[in-house]
């Protein structure tokens, strides 16, 4: 019964903290936006989620082919998405400076993710106040 709670809230704790990760990496995407030469890059949230929980195929390979990374970039720091949930965004139209940053679809993923994340929150906080209650028996 003890396992069934807490797995729940742990669940909801990894995607929580995947959605914060993945904001960030939006956000950066939009400040390199007049960076030449600045690839985009997304988090496949899904994956991520799965790897995260213990549920990722070790037999199915995640990571696309043009998810290599190019000269000049820096490697993933520790706390980072790792390389099954992190890749480079298709570029949705070809640049003179090499940026792949499309800002309407960052600005609408960065909204729609922080929508997630707000729901995410919500649900992890009434959890919480629901368990809170039948414990004090209120």
């Amino acid at each position: 019964m003890l396992n069934r709670l807490t797995d729940t809230l742990n669940f909801q704790a990894q995607a929580l903290s995947l959605r914060a990760e993945r904001q960030r990496i939006l956000a950066s995407n939009i400040a390199n936006a007049d960076t030449p030469g600045y690839q985009a890059r997304e988090m496949d949230f899904a994956a991520a989620l799965r790897e995260a929980t213990g549920h990722a195929n070790p037999g199915a390979s995640l990571v696309p082919a043009q998810t290599a990374p190019r000269a000049g970039h820096l490697p993933l720091q520790p706390g980072e998405a790792g390389p099954t949930a992190l890749r480079y965004a298709t570029p949705s139209q070809t640049s003179l400076d090499d940026n792949s940053v499309d800002m309407d679809r960052e600005r609408a993923s960065f909204a729609d993710n922080a929508v997630h994340y707000e729901a995410t929150l919500r649900f992890l906080n009434g959890s919480v106040k629901t368990l809170t209650s039948a414990i004090t028996g209120q």
